[in-house]
């Protein structure tokens, strides 16, 4: 693994923002934090974290990456609150200069328009058009893998989590999806989409949690926000060993 000679700084730091991590990271999400740390360290690049909790305003600059993730509909409605009257700005001014928002399952249902829970209406970022209702059948849970194209290229790979969620989420006419589903059930369980990808902005159902799962994709996160073309490479056995199990697991 690549290391840093004693004293010497690194050329290159991913700044992490954690929106609410003491709130919103049910799903394993201090996992994928810790993830992006150790693919950074590993290849001598600087790694900083910082939290934006409840009434904290942000810089819109001082951040390559914003991470939103998993909570239970009570935090989620704090949150939702927080955001729209402290954070809100500030995140869309983020996402137009090419930064990273990067919401995952609870993160994910508050980047769109709103959350709909019966008469009640949780508020969200309005950072792309979307919008959760939750429904009264069969929470949508399981395995999960979905077939991705992240540089527009027609290189296809996989992303395999596990998902657990009662609310649908309906995309806009001129959204697209993450991914297409390959097994489990996605934004809705039938319309064959799984998440949101607009630029820099990105939701996704997936956890338990992403990123270990899915070395590759931290891997892309990490050189899309530095602006990097590629990274150097790693030995990866046993990263692709855990996503050749959560493939397996959901039966791809």
């Amino acid at each position: 693994m690549a290391e840093l000679e004693q004293g010497h700084a690194p050329e290159r730091t991913l700044r992490v923002c954690a929106l609410y991590p003491d709130l919103m990271n049910i799903y394993a999400d201090r996992g994928n934090l810790l993830m992006l740390e150790r693919r950074c360290s590993w290849r001598g690049i600087g790694f900083e974290v910082a939290a934006a909790g409840l009434g904290e305003g942000v810089d819109p600059d001082a951040h390559d990456l914003f991470y939103l993730g998993g909570g239970q509909d009570r935090d989620q409605r704090l949150c939702a609150l927080d955001l729209v009257q402290a954070k809100r700005a500030a995140l869309h001014a983020a996402a137009d200069r090419g930064a990273l928002v990067l919401g995952v399952c609870g993160g994910y249902q508050l980047l769109g328009h709103r959350y709909a829970l019966g008469d009640e209406e949780i508020p969200g970022l309005g950072l792309v058009d979307l919008e959760t209702i939750r429904s009264d059948g069969p929470r949508l849970i399981g395995n999960v893998a979905i077939e991705v194209d992240l540089d527009g290229d027609g290189t296809l790979r996989t992303l395999a989590g596990f998902e657990n969620h009662a609310g649908r989420t309906q995309l806009g006419a001129g959204e697209r999806p993450l991914g297409r589903v390959l097994k489990g059930h996605g934004n809705t369980g039938s319309s064959g989409a799984e998440g949101i990808r607009r630029d820099g902005v990105i939701g996704t159902y997936l956890h338990g949690p992403l990123l270990p799962k899915n070395a590759w994709f931290a891997d892309w996160l990490i050189a899309r926000a530095l602006g990097l073309r590629q990274l150097a490479a790693l030995d990866d056995a046993f990263e692709d060993a855990a996503h050749a199990e959560a493939r397996r697991a959901a039966g791809v």
